[in-house]
This record gives structure tokens, C-alpha cells and sequence, in this order.
């Protein structure tokens, strides 16, 4: 599949879906106002999983490969990054940090293969960390190290599930999410009632407003659903190298939803360890198709 221009309608899909996964961090944030955040992680996953687990066929992979994706998905990404956001780090700044799973991924890739470390890439990991260095040194009431820590902790357990997805082979990644999503309920259900309690999941519930729940099913249905169905689509009609530089706008809709909607402030320390980030992701990314280009030339 050779590299081409995306048609117009296919561009816009692709926006919509890198738009409903950075403005989501917002989302998260004004549900952690009223639920608990394993209850919501726990209601998440049942609206991802019902009622489309019993109109899509299970994937035509091991159920150890599902659980072992449900939980690191679930409890690990998840579980972690809205424990963190609901007091020790924003939201424009966990949809930042986030991204460094594409790091992690890389790294147990090669240490799976085997394959070497290149130049560039050392390069891009430096850039990302120095990023991340500089929000560590400018903690404060919004972001802690606590905070910090779990998001970067729920970024190496989603490159954790990368790699479970991709030992999954050519499977239907729609199907793989929600039936995936049957492993991840019932830690997130079990860690809810053991951490929160029961007093703290019934205030939760019978004070969710509308808007909590219309943000329960922005994560489970536009984030999971039609995220993953969009993304899956896309990816199948063109070359990755042509659909993935898309996902670097994840944490511009993210910092800039959060500064819009929640008054997150931007000061120059914050555009700046931004900027690294992004920076250390696009060259990692576009670095090899850069030099493809090249040769081809």
C-alpha cells in the first residue's frame, strides 16, 4: 500500500477521531466531579461492552490475549489515568503525557525483537523526556509527581496493550475492544469497592447528573467505539505512514480543550515541555518516511 494524499472526506474522519480523543480528557474531568474514578472506569467498560458484545462475533483470538488486553487496558490505562486526574494532575497535561506510550511501545518492541536502537530515536526519546522533565520541575496544586508518576505508569500499561493487540494479528479491533472490555470490568468493579466503598459509589450514582452520564457514554461510545471502528477503517484503506502522524493533534485538541472549557492556564514552561513532547513524537514518527522520501528521490 503506497503512500498517498487522504481524500477529503477520509481527513475529516480522521480529525473527528484525534478531536473526540483529545477533547475526551476534558470529558474525564467533568465526570471525576460526581463519580468516583474506578466506578466510572468500572461503568465505562459496561457501556463499551453492552449491548455490542452480543451483535459483534468474538475476535478469532485466545481469550488469554483479550483478558490480558482488558486488563492493562482497563485497570492499567485507565483505572490509573483517572485516579490520577481527579486531583493530582490536568487534563491538558495528562493528554500530553500520555503520549509517551508510543516510547514505551517502541522500547518493548525492540526488546521483544531484539532490533537496535537507532540514532534518531534515542534522539526523539530524549526530547519527549526532557519535555516531561520540565513539567515534573514545575509541579504544583493542578499537577503533582503522584500524579505524574501514575499517568506515565498508565502510559507504559497501554504500550503493554499494544503489544497484545498486535500479537492478535489482522482481527476486528472493534470486536477485540469490546470483548476485551469483559476483562476489564471486574477488577475496576472489585478495586472500586475496595478503595472507594460502597458509601462513596452510591453518593456518586445517585448524584451523576445528565452531563455525567452523557460523559460515561462519550468514553465508552465516541472514545472506544467509534474511535477504534474509525481508526480501524482508516487504517485499512491507507498506509499507516499516511493515518498515524494524525494521533500528534491528540494532545493540541487536549491542551487546547482543557484551556478553553476548564481555564487551564498555559504558561510558557507548559508550551515548551508541549513542544518537546510533540516534537520528540513527530520526529519518531516521520523521521523514516522523511528518509524514504528522500531515497526515493
Amino acid at each position: 500500500m503506497t503512500a498517498r494524499a487522504l481524500p477529503w472526506r477520509h481527513a475529516l474522519l480522521a480529525l473527528a477521531v484525534v478531536a473526540v480523543w483529545g477533547t475526551n480528557f476534558v470529558v474525564i474531568k467533568l465526570a471525576l466531579g460526581h463519580l468516583p474514578p474506578l466506578l466510572f472506569g468500572t461503568l465505562r467498560f459496561t457501556f463499551a461492552l453492552l449491548p455490542a458484545v452480543f451483535f459483534l462475533p468474538r475476535p478469532a483470538v485466545g481469550w488469554r490475549n483479550l483478558a490480558g488486553y482488558g486488563l492493562l487496558i482497563g485497570a492499567g490505562q485507565f483505572g490509573l489515568l483517572y485516579l490520577a486526574m481527579r486531583s493530582d494532575i490536568s487534563p491538558g497535561i495528562a493528554s500530553l503525557v500520555i503520549q509517551v506510550q508510543v516510547f514505551f511501545t517502541i522500547g518493548l518492541s525492540m526488546a521483544l525483537t531484539r532490533e537496535r536502537v537507532r540514532g534518531y530515536q534515542w534522539f526523539a526519546l530524549a526530547l519527549a523526556v526532557g519535555g516531561v522533565a520540565i513539567i515534573g520541575a514545575h509541579t504544583d496544586g493542578n499537577t503533582t509527581w503522584k500524579g505524574l508518576a501514575m499517568v506515565l505508569v498508565a502510559a507504559f500499561s497501554w504500550a503493554c496493550g499494544n503489544t497484545l493487540s498486535r500479537r492478535a494479528g489482522q482481527v476486528n479491533m472493534l470486536a477485540y475492544v469490546v470483548w476485551s472490555s469483559l476483562f476489564a470490568l471486574p477488577p475496576l468493579l472489585v478495586l472500586s469497592f475496595i478503595v472507594e466503598g460502597w458509601p462513596a459509589i452510591e453518593a456518586g450514582l445517585r448524584t451523576a447528573s445528565a452531563t455525567t452520564w452523557a460523559a460515561v457514554l462519550w468514553q465508552s461510545v465516541a472514545n472506544s467505539l467509534f474511535g477504534y471502528a474509525a481508526w480501524g477503517w482508516l487504517l485499512a484503506r491507507h498506509p499507516a505512514a499516511t493515518i498515524t502522524p494524525m494521533a500528534l493533534l491528540v494532545p493540541v485538541f487536549g491542551m487546547g480543550a482543557s484551556a478553553l472549557m476548564l481555564a487551564e492556564p498555559l504558561p510558557a514552561w507548559k508550551l515548551i515541555a508541549a513542544g518537546l513532547v510533540m516534537a520528540g513524537l513527530a520526529l519518531n514518527l516521520l523521521w523514516p518516511r522523511w528518509r524514504m522520501a528522500v531515497a526515493a528521490t
